[in-house]
C-alpha cells in the first residue's frame, strides 16, 4: 500500500502530459512554423526515478515524436535501447502508433528483441532491447515507454538509441540492482537533445533521508520541489528546446550544453574513500610469485625511483592487450586481480592500471587506482563522470603522481599529455578531493624538421632532411617503427615522402640501430630524396614550388585539422596537445635565380598561441622558416583569436607557392 501511494505521488507531478491527449503539446508545435520543416518533433520526452532507500533506481522513460518527414520516419522505424544485465534490467511496456489517418496501432511488446550488443574490444555482456515499429508515414506520432531497474556505474554507461517510456518490471529485487556504493544514488542527463523537443521533463523521488544534491548546468530550466511525509519529488523541465549547435573541435557537449548532475554523495573525498575500500577488500593487487618474478628482473639495475617506475609503467602498457573480458559479479568497478591480469596479460584501462598498481607494490611503492574522464569535465556535484582508470603512485617527497599504461604504449611519457587539463579522483586510503592535471610544457613535444635541398631549372627537388620528436610528437613520427613490420620499416619512410609527390624517390635513410627502442632516445631521422618536377616550370622558365618542410609529417600536425574558417566561437575547442614545432629549410636555387616575392618576416603572441616565421633570399640560397607554439590541449573560446592567428599564419607559409624566376 505504501509502494502504491509513492507511485502515485510520482504520478501527480510527472503524468498530467501523459494521461492528458498531448493535443496541448502538438498546439504548441503548431505555434513554432520553423518545427513543420524538422524531419521528427518531440511532444514529449520525460524521465521519472524512484529510488529506493539502498539507491538501486526504477527508471520510467516515456517519449512521444511526431513524425514529420521520410527521413525521420526511417530514424524511429526501430527503437534500441542498452543495458548491462549485470546491474540493470530493462523492456520496453508499451509502444503506441498514433497514424495520421486517426487510427491507433498498438505494437506487441512481447516481440521485443533481447540480444548481445554490439561490442568491440570491452565485452563484458552489454545487452540491448529493440522493437520494429515498422513502416511510419509522415504525421504519425509514436507514444512508447521503457522501464528499467538498477543502476548505472559510470564504466559501464548505457546509451539509449531513441528513447523511452512508463511501466514497471515485475521481477524480485536483486543485488545486482544494489549500486556498489549501497545506499548512494547519482544521475548525469543530458538536457540537451537530437530534435526540437516541446517538453523535457526529469523528476526524481527519493526517500528524505538522501540528501540529494544537485545542479544544472549551461543552460535553464524550471525546477521543483514537493514534499511528503518521508519522500522528497524533484522535477526540472525545460520547454521548446531545440538541438544544440555545435561547432567543430569544440570541446565535449557536457562541457557546454544543458545538463543536470545529481548525487546523494556528501563530497568526492567520500567517493574516493569507497573506490580504495572496494578494490583492497576484493584483494585486486595482491601479490603474485610468478609476478614477482618479472617485476624483480625488471628494475634490476634501476638506481631510482623514476627509473623503476618507468620501465614497470612501459611494460605493463606495452604487454597487456586492450580487450575487456567480464570477470562477473563486480565487473566496471572491481579491478581485475593480479593473478587474473598477469595470466590473461589482457583487460581494459582499470586492469591495466590494477597490473600497474601490482607490479609497483611489488617493487616497494605505494600505488592506488584513480579515474578519471577522458575526453570531458568533472563536476563538483560527485556523480560517477568517469569513463577511464589510471594509476596515481607516491613519490619519496610524498606527492602522488598519475601513471596511465592504457595510453602510453610505445610512448616516452608515463601520463598521455592527450590528457592534460582532466579531472581525476584517486582511490587513496586518506581520501581525496577531485584534481585536475597541468597544461604540459610546448616544449615537452617538439617536433623539429631542417631541410636542406637543391632545385634545378627543370623543376627536380634533392635534398635531405632530418626531423626529431619528443613527447606526443615523438608517437607518430615513430609509430612505422612501433607497430609495423621491420621488413616494412624503409617503405614506411618512402611513403612520408610519396604523400608529398608520387614522384618522389628515397635515396637513403638513416633512422638508428633501434627506432623501436622508444625508451631510449627522442627519435631522430634523417632522409635523402630526389622529387622529380617537385617544381612547376613556365616556358619563359620561372619556378614555382611550396615549401617542402610545410608537406612533411602532417601526421603531427593535428592543429592542421582545426576548421579555422571560423572568425568566432562560442564555446571552448580543443586541440590533440600542447607543441613547438621548429621547421627550417634551406633551399638552393640554380644559378642567376631570384624569389619573386619580397622578403617577409611574422610574429605575434597570444595566452593560446605564438609564431613567428621568416622567408628570404641570400645569393642563391632561400631560407625558408617559422616557429608554432601552441600552448595547451583545451581552450577557451577567448583563446580562438590568438590560436587561429597563429595556425592560418602557419598554414599560409605552407602553402606559400613561391616563385623563382631567371
Amino acid at each position: 500500500m505504501k509502494k502504491l501511494f509513492f507511485s502515485l505521488v510520482l504520478a501527480v507531478f510527472i503524468m498530467p502530459a501523459m494521461a492528458q491527449s498531448w493535443g496541448a503539446l502538438q498546439k504548441q508545435l503548431n505555434k513554432q512554423p520553423a518545427w513543420q520543416k524538422q524531419d521528427v518533433v518531440v511532444l514529449l520526452d520525460s524521465i521519472g526515478v524512484t529510488v529506493d532507500e539502498n539507491g538501486s533506481g526504477n527508471f520510467d522513460i516515456h517519449q512521444v515524436a511526431k513524425i514529420q518527414s521520410p527521413k525521420g520516419a526511417l530514424a524511429y522505424r526501430v527503437l534500441k535501447y542498452d543495458y548491462d544485465p549485470l546491474t540493470a534490467f530493462a523492456q520496453f511496456t508499451r509502444v503506441t502508433v498514433y497514424k495520421a489517418d486517426g487510427s491507433k496501432k498498438e505494437i506487441d511488446v512481447k516481440k521485443t528483441c533481447d540480444y548481445a550488443a554490439p561490442a568491440r574490444a570491452i565485452y563484458w555482456g552489454a545487452r540491448q532491447i529493440m522493437i520494429e515499429v515498422g513502416k511510419l508515414d509522415t504525421g504519425d506520432i509514436v507514444d512508447y515507454e521503457i522501464n528499467k531497474k538498477g543502476f548505472t556505474y559510470a564504466l559501464l554507461g548505457a546509451n539509449f538509441n531513441g528513447a523511452g517510456g512508463v511501466g514497471s518490471i515485475n521481477i524480485e529485487m536483486d543485488d545486482r540492482f544494489i549500486p556498489p556504493m549501497k545506499g548512494n544514488f547519482y544521475d548525469i542527463v543530458p538536457f540537451w537533445v537530437t530534435y526540437p523537443t516541446v517538453s523535457k521533463v526529469y523528476t526524481i523521488d527519493a526517500p528524505k533521508s538522501k540528501d540529494i544534491q544537485y545542479e544544472f548546468y549551461q543552460g535553464q530550466c524550471h525546477s521543483s520541489a514537493r514534499m511528503t511525509p518521508d519522500r522528497q519529488i524533484l522535477t526540472f523541465s525545460v520547454s521548446d528546446a531545440m538541438p544544440f549547435k555545435q561547432e567543430s573541435n569544440m570541446v565535449d557537449l557536457f562541457d557546454v550544453a544543458p545538463k543536470l548532475m545529481l548525487s546523494s554523495t556528501a563530497e568526492w573525498k567520500d567517493k574516493s574513500l569507497w573506490f580504495n575500500k572496494v578494490n583492497e577488500d576484493y584483494g585486486s593487487f595482491e601479490p603474485l610469485p610468478e609476478a614477482q618474478k618479472k617485476v624483480d628482473e625488471l628494475i634490476k639495475g634501476k638506481k631510482t625511483e623514476m627509473e623503476k617506475i618507468a620501465v614497470l609503467t612501459h611494460w605493463v602498457a606495452d604487454n597487456m592487450r586492450y580487450s575487456g573480458i567480464s570477470m562477473g559479479k563486480g565487473e566496471g568497478y572491481t579491478l581485475h586481480n593480479t593473478k587474473m591480469n598477469y595470466t590473461d596479460r589482457c583487460g581494459v584501462c582499470k586492469d591495466k592500471a590494477a597490473l600497474l598498481i601490482s607490479f609497483l607494490r611489488m617493487a616497494g611503492f605505494e600505488a592506488y587506482p584513480a579515474m578519471t574522464m577522458a575526453g570531458s569535465r568533472i563536476e563538483s556535484i560527485p556523480a560517477d563522470h568517469f569513463n577511464h582508470c589510471v594509476t596515481v603512485v607516491k613519490l619519496s617527497n610524498g606527492t602522488y603522481m598519475p601513471l596511465d599504461p592504457t595510453w602510453v604504449p610505445f610512448s616516452r611519457e608515463l601520463w598521455s599529455s592527450a590528457e592534460q587539463q582532466q579531472n581525476y579522483l584517486p582511490g587513496i586510503p586518506e581520501g581525496s578531493d577531485l584534481l585536475l592535471t597541468p597544461v604540459s610544457a610546448p616544449e615537452n613535444h617538439y617536433f623539429k624538421l631542417n631541410v636542406k635541398s637543391n632545385v634545378d631549372a627543370k623543376g627536380t627537388l634533392t635534398g635531405e632532411f632530418t626531423v626529431q620528436a619528443e613527447g606526443q610528437s615523438d608517437s607518430p613520427v615513430r609509430r612505422a617503427f612501433t607497430s609495423g613490420y621491420m621488413t616494412q620499416w624503409k617503405n614506411a619512410m618512402e611513403n612520408e615522402l610519396l604523400r608529398v609527390s608520387p614522384e618522389a624517390k628515397l635515396i637513403s635513410v638513416n633512422y638508428g640501430k633501434d627506432p623501436k627502442d622508444y625508451q631510449a632516445a627522442p627519435i631522430k631521422i634523417t632522409m635523402k630524396f630526389v622529387i622529380p618536377n617537385y617544381a612547376l616550370t613556365t616556358t619563359e622558365g620561372s619556378l614555382l614550388m611550396k615549401p617542402i618542410s610545410g608537406q612533411l609529417y602532417s601526421s603531427v600536425k593535428s592543429y592542421m585539422r582545426v576548421n579555422t574558417t571560423p572568425e568566432e566561437r562560442e564555446y571552448g575547442f580543443k586541440d590533440s596537445c600542447s607543441r613547438l614545432l621548429e621547421m627550417n629549410e634551406t633551399l638552393t636555387l640554380p644559378s642567376g635565380y631570384k624569389m619573386v616575392q619580397a622578403p617577409e618576416s611574422d610574429s605575434m603572441q597570444s595566452d593560446a598561441a605564438d609564431f613567428s616565421s621568416s622567408i628570404d633570399q641570400r645569393g642563391n640560397k632561400v631560407s625558408i622558416n617559422q616557429k608554432l607554439t601552441l600552448k595547451k590541449r583545451v581552450y577557451e573560446a577567448e583563446d580562438w583569436s590568438g590560436f587561429r592567428s597563429a595556425v592560418l599564419a602557419s598554414k599560409a607559409i605552407s602553402d606559400n607557392m613561391l616563385v623563382f624566376e631567371k
